[in-house]
């Protein structure tokens, strides 16, 4: 069968299997047209994968690392050959994301496959010292069995590929969950793990249930979660009362720094992106901007000027800014800035629906100036296309309140500085800080957040340890009676009161 968006499917490799459930239309955010149509996965349709996977899995982990490496390989193959052009625009259809985004995401996975490919294969254990004579002492890693990732509407195919490919490097098999919201794009892209062994990957599309049932069930052992800091904490504590464990990456509201030291051309244009990348709808979004006085009013200047050039309409058009995913994530940012608003913030820009575009869920770049530490809008994660800024007096100052948050995903600074960049990276109570270039990542290296932002890591070392687990194994071989060993000799022992003691 191959993959329509009229017809719901769910995908255990390497074939779609048609649903048998109740389905809902999928609607574009831009148009309010309906784009395809979705249904949540059964009891028995989640069984079937299940078992597929598992026998699927018992196969896969006793491959030699070579072996499981080469078929990485051709995963990253698949993806480099692949016409995405489809799959883009379903994505650009269902959930508002530009196209060049969507297919810059969808076409660009195939390097996180060949890193953990050859991570795995280089990143085996570790031998020890030994403590005695005779023994050899190591420690080996070993896959959980099956994994589930549950995935968020903003990136979809990217976050999926992050934790895929790392827990199929370990050597577990892999059950996504799909966002809702971008089931159509993410069920098409399945179609690059067809090279895999029979039921080693596998889509269910649904909702929370979905994912609940995943993790209560017994035939899965490790969940990789991306999305809200209120849906992360409920997946942690699922885990927890299975002892299962998870990778959380629950978002956050991110601060930027404009520092005195700022260059103000940079950091205009960098901003523009760091807040607006996606209609604002980045978990690393710039949301909580402190800047210092002696530039405020220039950076507003600029940054104002720069984001009154953003083009707004249809993703599937030649535009930056596409619409919120749905009506209520628009209506949270109304909320927001209105609230602001009313307490004091001023709207530089934006601060309304577009005239031009009132069908679909857009909302126009936003920066608000006067705003304060105690306002919603710095409380909260808006999740939208808004900055929010705060004037402050200095450096230190503007690192006090971007540590004054729950959230601690990413910061960002921009200075020439080097003393305040180096400070920067040691002080900011965030899980990735970025000078003078928002938003990037590196395979190589950990991804994740602290405080309510986030339990554990993707990418890197830890993106791999994240889906296997460790085990210490002791061999001595040359066997040998040994002196510790019961019974204890006498003279360990010592008379006291006729009574002997260790």
């Amino acid at each position: 069968m191959h993959f329509s968006p009229d017809r719901p499917a769910f995908f255990v490799n390497p074939d779609y299997q048609p649903m048998a459930g109740a389905t809902k239309p999928v609607i574009d955010p831009a148009t309010l047209e309906t784009v395809g149509a979705i249904a949540t996965a059964s009891d028995g349709e989640i069984d079937a994968a299940l078992t597929a996977a598992t026998k699927a899995q018992a196969a896969w982990k006793k491959l030699d690392a070579k072996s499981r490496a080469r078929h990485l390989h051709a995963v990253a193959n698949a993806i480099e050959v692949a016409d995405f052009t489809h799959c883009a625009e379903l994505m650009v259809r269902e959930m508002g994301k530009p196209y060049p985004e969507a297919i810059g995401e969808i076409a660009n996975c195939a390097p996180i496959f060949r890193y953990y490919a050859e991570m795995a294969r280089d990143d085996a254990g570790k031998i020890a010292g030994a403590t005695q004579a005779g023994s050899f002492q190591y420690a080996r890693y070993e896959p959980y069995g099956v994994s589930v990732h549950i995935m968020p509407f903003n990136f979809p195919i990217l976050l999926m590929c992050w934790t895929v490919a790392a827990s199929l490097a370990a050597g577990n098999a892999c059950i996504i969950k799909p966002a809702e919201a971008t089931t159509l794009s993410t069920s098409d892209y399945m179609t690059v793990f067809r090279s895999l062994p029979e039921g080693l990957v596998s889509c269910l599309p649904g909702g929370a249930a979905t994912a609940q049932a995943l993790i209560a069930s017994e035939r899965t052992h490790a969940v990789a979660f991306t999305g809200s800091v209120a849906a992360g904490k409920a997946v942690a504590v699922a885990c927890a009362e299975r002892m299962k464990p998870c990778v959380i990456e629950a978002g956050g509201s991110d601060p930027l720094i404009i520092s005195q030291h700022a260059p103000l051309d940079v950091a205009a244009a960098g901003s523009v992106t760091a807040a607006f990348h996606l209609t604002g709808q980045v978990c690393t979004s710039a949301e909580r901007f402190f800047v210092v006085d002696a530039v405020h009013d220039r950076f507003v200047d600029l940054f104002a000027e720069r984001t009154r050039a953003l083009r707004i309409g249809n993703g599937l058009d030649k535009t930056e800014i596409g619409p919120l995913v749905s009506e209520a994530a628009r209506a949270k940012v109304m909320r927001l800035v209105d609230d602001a608003i009313a307490h004091g913030a001023r709207a530089v820009t934006g601060g309304r629906i577009p005239p031009a575009h009132n069908t679909g869920w857009f909302y126009e770049p936003t920066i608000l100036t006067g705003v304060t530490p105690d306002m919603a809008i710095v409380r909260e994660e808006c999740f939208g296309p808004v900055a929010a800024i705060c004037r402050v007096r200095d450096f230190d100052e503007a690192i006090r309140l971007a540590n004054d948050s729950p959230f601690g995903l990413g910061a960002s600074v921009f200075t020439t500085d080097l003393a305040e960049a180096h400070e920067a990276a040691e002080r900011l109570e965030a899980g990735m800080v970025w000078v003078n270039n928002p938003l990037i990542d590196n395979d190589a290296l950990p991804f994740g957040g602290w405080k309510a932002s986030g339990l554990g890591r993707e990418l890197g070392r830890q993106g791999l340890d994240a889906f296997r687990r460790s085990k210490m194994v002791i061999i001595d071989h040359r066997p040998a009676i040994q002196g510790w060993w019961y019974p204890y000799p006498d003279s360990w022992f010592r008379e006291t009161g006729g009574r002997k003691h260790v």
